[in-house]
């Protein structure tokens, strides 16, 4: 066998994709989810969130790499979505609030024939999310990164969604953070001119407080009804699953709360 001659070329590596590590940034700037993606439609109104932009794992930082030009979006409030493009004709579900996505990507594997547009600020669970679609071949799922109000408001057609799912919101348990509960009159009206007539709004909590303030207003909102006969929660739908947050707060003794209310 021949030895390479001593002054010849070494053979060029082939250049590593650059991950996320502390202090420096995922992607090139301009390229990938924005910190605030609606900047300049910022707004002085109560929020039902509080981004958070903890470190990502390897695993998470190379499923953004990979996947977020194709299945991710930032909610910058400039456009409105072609929904049948994005989903391919498929019907489309809101999901308002993730975590790492687990419960979203067994429900999408479960029912490919439904499109879910995943809404976080929650740097992780979006990677986790994409991550979870890349392994399991779940062409079904977008991510959407920022607010959820604005996505809604200024992003999506009327009568453009097939559904929307909350579960286990922000429960802002001190009386003087209620008012940053997501489920109010205001949120209910702007999504009942989003859901198509007889789209569900399910949502679920472990806080018995948020639970039955759900109740009390959706059931006093005119453009919804509850699918329960005797106007009460619902047990928990088989297409939902128990949730990793949801077992350890069942562990703890908590009680959870499902509610469908159907737009009229």
């Amino acid at each position: 066998m021949s030895e390479q001659p001593e002054n010849s070329p070494r053979p060029v590596a082939e250049p590593v994709q650059p991950v996320a590590r502390r202090g420096s940034r995922m992607f090139a700037p301009g390229e990938g989810p924005l910190p605030d993606p609606a900047g300049a439609h910022h707004e002085r109104r109560i929020r039902s969130f509080q981004p958070r932009r903890s470190r990502v794992t390897y695993g998470q930082a190379e499923a953004m790499l990979k996947r977020w030009p194709d299945w991710g979006l930032d909610i910058d409030g400039k456009r409105v979505l072609d929904l049948g493009e994005m989903f391919d004709g498929l019907p489309v579900v809101l999901e308002i609030g993730f975590g790492m996505g687990e419960a979203t990507a067994q429900m999408a594997a479960a029912d490919p024939g439904t499109g879910i547009l995943a809404v976080d600020v929650h740097t992780p669970g979006q990677g986790n999310l994409l991550g979870l679609a890349d392994r399991n071949g779940l062409t079904n799922v977008r991510v959407a990164n920022g607010d959820a109000i604005i996505l809604l408001r200024e992003m999506l057609a009327t009568d453009s969604l097939d559904g929307c799912r909350v579960y286990f919101p922000d429960p802002w348990p001190k009386a003087r953070h209620h008012k940053r509960r997501l489920i109010q009159p205001e949120f209910l009206s702007l999504l009942a001119t989003r859901l198509k007539p007889g789209g569900v709004l399910h949502c679920a909590t472990d806080w018995e407080s948020y639970a039955e303030q759900m109740l009390e207003v959706l059931s006093a909102h005119p453009d919804f009804e509850n699918t329960r006969a005797d106007g009460g929660f619902a047990p928990r739908p088989d297409f939902r699953p128990v949730t990793r947050f949801e077992g350890q707060g069942l562990d703890k003794g908590h009680v959870v709360h499902d509610l469908l209310f159907r737009r009229k």
